[in-house]
């Protein structure tokens, strides 16, 4: 059986990319996620390897250089958030949308779209920030929907220059969508394969969120 040399990546002489070519394309973007890649989503499969390779000798380079002052501090950064109090089901209500019955339930950050274009629902935080971070995007409130010390409206800010977003840390974000019992309902990909930054927030107990 003919396969590609072990290494097609400069610099990264203990990476086999062999190996990573036999892994499965999902089980690629786990380790992507680990390596905390951007993007994934929208990678192919081989793509996926080059970027792993790529973290993998870099992370082994930095082991090996300054005593790894930063890792705690990385750690710190990527702290996964969890699934949230539900659990990341999605919740019902007397005014759950049809885009919602008829979205895939994702309860985990190992799950995977079944279709290209797929509409997805969740709670879990972490599948959340996630989505958001590889997007380049931020959590945010719409100034001036303020109500005292609560948030307003809640958006994902991709940094679009005419937005009257103000960033806000995912703590705050959070707490209010859970205090909201609001759904994420969002695209990892369109249907032709490229990355979606497609998302809405539903209340299931009133028409707007």
């Amino acid at each position: 059986m003919s396969e590609k040399p072990g290494n097609q990546t400069p610099n990264t002489p203990d990476v086999s990319e062999t190996e990573l070519r036999n892994m499965k394309v999902d089980e690629l973007r786990n380790e992507a996620k680990a390596e905390n890649i951007p993007g994934t989503s929208g990678l192919r499969k081989e793509e996926l390897v080059k970027e792993v390779a790529k973290a993998r000798q870099e992370g082994g380079d930095h082991s090996q250089g300054k005593g790894g002052g930063n890792q705690s501090e990385d750690t710190e950064d990527a702290q996964d958030l969890g699934a949230g109090p539900d659990g990341g089901k999605v919740r019902y209500g007397d005014d759950s949308s049809k885009s919602l019955k008829y979205s895939q339930e994702i309860t985990s950050t190992d799950e995977e779209p079944e279709r290209e274009g797929r509409s997805l629902a969740t709670t879990h935080h972490e599948v959340i920030r996630q989505w958001a971070e590889e997007r380049g995007g931020v959590p945010a409130t719409v100034e001036g929907t303020e109500h005292g010390d609560h948030l307003g409206v809640l958006r994902i800010d991709f940094r679009d220059k005419d937005s009257n977003l103000r960033e806000v840390s995912w703590e705050e974000w959070f707490k209010t969508f859970d205090e909201r019992r609001l759904n994420f309902i969002y695209q990892e990909q369109r249907t032709d394969g490229n990355q979606s930054n497609f998302f809405r927030l539903e209340n299931p107990d009133r028409e707007d969120a």
